[in-house]
């Protein structure tokens, strides 16, 4: 579960969707080296714990991160053996269809993310492999393929 700056939003709970913390404590973390990734996205800064990644994988546990491309390329540097996969949009046009479509931000943030979305598709031959986000359902059985899993 991911740590993030950002306030909760409606029916989000504490522990639950995420690890709720205040800038102070997220650069704490930081510092203490206790995020395997971490990244700053809608001026808000989201990381993912290092030690419940580290358990599970002793474990024997896979474990899936959703991350964005500068945690991507930490996981990378300090995990060479993860298997990194690009979540593309089907289309450009579609990205943007998807994104105008929510009504949740205003035009300047929709800017921003399209110009940030555009460097990551520069990016894709960093990645192992590539699913395509046609729909979550499609998204989900090439994710289970590639993790060798079957569903349950």
């Amino acid at each position: 579960m991911s740590a993030t700056t950002r306030r909760p939003r409606p029916g989000e709970t504490q522990g639950v969707n995420y690890y709720f913390v205040d800038h102070a404590e997220f650069a704490r973390m930081v510092q203490r080296g206790a995020l395997l990734e971490y990244a700053e996205f809608a001026g808000n800064f989201y990381g993912t714990p290092r030690a419940p990644v580290l358990e599970r994988l002793e474990a024997g546990t896979q474990v899936l991160l959703e991350i964005e491309l500068q945690g991507a390329r930490q996981v990378r540097a300090s995990m060479p053996e993860a298997f990194l996969v690009f979540l593309a949009p089907p289309s450009w046009d579609e990205l943007v269809r998807r994104l105008v479509g929510r009504g949740t931000e205003p035009a300047d943030v929709i800017a921003r993310r399209l110009e940030t979305a555009r460097v990551e598709l520069a990016a894709e031959s960093e990645f192992d492999a590539t699913v395509v986000n046609a729909s979550v359902e499609e998204a989900t059985a090439a994710l289970v393929d590639l993790m060798g899993l079957s569903p349950t």
